[in-house]
C-alpha cells in the first residue's frame, strides 16, 4: 500500500500539483493520465523516492519491495541480459554475488563459512535458486529467445533492451510495480503477454501510458492529473473518458433540471458497470462501480482538438492496385513481390515489427520512392493525402509562422477562416503567429493533420500519426478516422485505433512478405495466437 499525504510540487514557484491525498491498495492497477507536461512521470518519480516533493509525504509499509521500469537503456551495458533481469531484485543479486565471491576464495576461513551459510539461507528465502528460471520465463514471454540470455546488454538492439528492462521491473514478485510507458516499442504479442501478466499480478501496479486499449484492459482505477490536482476514479480509461464527456455536456445544459442530470448519470453508471472487458476483473470492477456517487464523476478541464476529414469528391470503382512491388534498402530487400488491391470500403492497417518495410511501402504509395520492381496504380478519380512518419522537412527549414504555414494549404486565405480552423486544433490567440520551426512534436502533428483535412482527399495515408500525441488528441484522431467515408491506409502502435478503424489487416513479415486478412485487429491477434498454439 502507498499513502500520499498532502503532497505538493512546485517548479519555479508554479505549482505542478498541490494538496494531493491518495491511497494505492494491493490488488489494483492504477492508470495515471494527464495532458503532456502535467507531471505524470514526475509523480511516478516522487512515488519511487527519486524526487522530493515540495511538501507532504509518501508513506510505504516497511519491507515493501517496489520495482520501477528503468528509462536508461544503456545503464546495464556491462551486464548480461539474464543478470540485468535478476537485478530487478537487487538484494537477491547482491546476495548471490557475495556468496559466489566467498566460494571463489582460495583461503576459505571459518568466518567465510559462517557468512556463506547466512547468505545461503537468505538467498533461498529470496528465491535465488529459481531466479534464472523465472527471469528466463519473463524474457521468453516478452519475445527474447534463450539464445540471447547470456549476451551483454551492450550488444542488444534498442527494442530488445526495452523488453529486458521491462522483465527486470516484473522480476521477483515485487509488492509494487511502477511503469512509465511500458508498451512503447513493444510488438503486439509482447503487449498481450504484459496485459495477461498484470491481470494475474496480485500486487499494486501504477502505470503511465498513452495506450488506451492497454489502460482499458488492465486498469481498475484512473488517476487523473488536472487543474493542478491529482484525483482518483474507479474504472478504466473508457469509463473515465465517457463519464468526463457526459459530465461536461450536462454541466453546460443549464436549463435541465438536476433530477434529469442525476437520472442520466445513474443510468450511465449502471450501464457501464455491467460492461466487462476481462472476466477476471469483471466482478470486482462491477462492485466498485456500483458504489460510485455523482461526486465521483470527473469534470475535466482538458481540451480536445476537432479532427474531421471530408472528401471533395467520391472516388470511382478503382482505388489502388499494388502489383509485385519489390524494394531494397541499404542492401536489404524489405519488400519482396508485394501485391494487393484496395476495395471500395477498405480501411487497411499495416502492422508488423519491420517498420522500415512499412514506411518504405508508404513512401512508394505516396510517390516519394520508386519501387525497384512492380507498380503502384491509383484510380483516376482518387486523390491522396499523406502523413509521413518524419515530418521534419515541413518545419525545420521553414521561416513561416503558423498562420502563413496553414494559408499555403488552404483555398480560403482569410485570417478569420484560418483562425477558426486553427482554434479547432487548439491554436488560439497569439499562438497562430508562432514560428512553425519551434512547435512541439504534438503541435507539429496537429498541423500535419490540419493540412490533410484541408486537402479534401478521398484516400488518406497515415504512417504513425499518434506519435507525440496526448490521449485527447489520439481520441479525436480516432473519431475522425472512424467517421471518414473514404479509404484509409495507416499504421500505428495504438491498439484501439487499429481495432476501431481497420477492417483489413496487412502484416509485414520477415523476408519482405505480407499476410493479408479481411478481419478486425482483435480477430487477427486471436488467429495468430491460435496458429502459434497449434504449432
Amino acid at each position: 500500500m502507498i499513502t500520499v499525504n498532502n503532497l505538493s510540487l512546485q517548479y519555479g514557484g508554479t505549482p505542478l500539483f498541490s494538496r494531493v491525498d491518495l491511497r494505492f491498495t494491493t490488488g489494483n492497477c492504477y492508470g495515471v493520465i494527464g495532458a503532456n507536461g502535467s507531471g505524470k512521470s514526475t509523480f511516478l518519480k516522487i512515488l519511487a523516492g527519486e524526487l522530493e516533493p515540495s511538501s507532504g509525504s509518501v508513506e510505504i509499509k516497511q519491507k515493501t519491495r517496489m520495482s520501477v521500469l528503468k528509462q536508461d537503456q544503456n545503464m546495464y551495458d556491462t551486464h548480461t541480459v539474464i543478470e540485468t533481469v535478476i537485478m530487478g531484485n537487487i538484494r537477491l543479486y547482491e546476495c548471490g554475488r557475495e556468496k559466489d565471491a566467498i566460494y571463489s576464495k582460495e583461503d576459505f576461513s571459518d568466518a567465510d563459512g559462517i557468512r556463506a551459510a547466512e547468505l545461503e539461507e537468505e538467498y533461498a528465502e529470496l528465491g535465488g535458486w529459481e531466479a534464472e528460471s523465472n527471469a528466463s520465463q519473463l524474457l521468453q514471454g516478452l519475445g527474447i529467445k534463450t539464445a540471447y540470455h547470456e549476451h551483454l546488454m551492450v550488444d542488444m538492439e534498442p527494442r530488445q533492451k526495452v523488453k529486458v528492462l521491462l522483465a527486470q521491473a516484473l522480476f521477483g514478485t515485487p509488492d509494487i510495480i511502477l511503469l512509465d510507458e511500458p508498451t512503447n516499442n513493444l510488438d503486439v504479442n509482447s503487449v498481450v503477454w504484459l496485459e495477461d501478466f498484470l491481470l494475474d499480478y496480485e500486487g499494486t501496479v501504477i502505470v503511465v501510458s498513452h495506450d488506451r486499449y492497454f489502460l482499458n484492459t488492465v486498469c481498475t482505477h484512473i488517476v487523473d492529473i488536472d487543474y493542478a490536482k491529482i484525483k482518483m476514479y474507479v474504472g478504466n480509461y473508457d469509463f473515465w473518458y465517457d463519464a468526463s464527456q457526459l459530465m461536461q455536456r450536462l454541466t453546460k445544459e443549464q436549463n435541465k433540471k438536476r433530477e434529469d442530470k442525476i437520472g442520466e448519470l445513474e443510468e450511465f453508471i449502471r450501464r457501464f458497470s455491467a460492461n466487462k472487458s476481462k472476466s477476471r476483473q469483471a466482478t470486482s470492477r462491477r462492485k466498485m462501480l456500483e458504489k460510485l456517487t455523482l461526486d465521483d464523476i470527473p469534470a475535466s478541464s482538458r481540451r480536445y482538438p476537432w479532427v474531421g476529414f471530408k472528401m471533395d469528391r467520391e472516388p470511382g470503382k478503382d482505388r489502388l492496385f499494388v502489383t509485385e512491388v519489390s524494394k531494397t534498402i541499404d542492401g536489404v530487400k524489405v519488400l519482396d513481390n508485394i501485391s494487393f488491391i484496395m476495395g471500395k470500403d477498405d480501411k487497411i492497417a499495416f502492422i508488423g515489427q519491420n517498420e522500415i518495410a512499412i514506411t518504405t511501402m508508404f513512401k512508394i504509395l505516396a510517390g516519394e520512392l520508386e519501387p525497384d520492381e512492380g507498380s503502384v496504380k491509383w484510380g483516376v478519380s482518387t486523390t491522396q493525402a499523406y502523413f509521413p512518419k518524419d515530418n521534419s522537412e515541413y518545419f525545420n527549414e521553414c521561416d513561416l509562422d503558423l498562420m502563413d504555414w496553414m494559408r499555403q494549404f488552404s483555398e480560403d486565405k482569410r485570417e478569420s477562416y484560418l483562425r477558426t480552423f486553427l482554434g479547432r486544433m487548439l491554436f488560439s490567440g497569439d499562438d497562430v503567429y508562432k514560428p512553425v520551426k519551434v512547435l512541439s512534436g504534438g503541435e507539429k502533428v496537429r498541423c500535419m493533420l490540419s493540412k490533410m483535412m484541408l486537402s479534401g482527399a478521398n484516400i488518406l495515408l497515415f504512417d504513425q500519426p499518434t506519435n507525440h500525441l496526448d490521449l485527447e488528441s489520439i481520441a479525436a484522431l480516432n473519431n475522425g478516422m472512424d467517421d471518414f467515408k473514404g479509404n484509409i491506409i495507416f499504421t500505428t502502435h495504438d491498439h484501439q485505433l487499429i481495432q476501431t478503424v481497420a477492417g483489413r489487416i496487412i502484416e509485414f513479415i520477415d523476408g519482405g512478405k505480407i499476410i493479408d486478412r479481411t478481419m478486425t485487429y482483435d480477430e487477427y491477434i486471436e488467429m495468430k495466437r491460435a496458429q502459434e498454439a497449434a504449432n
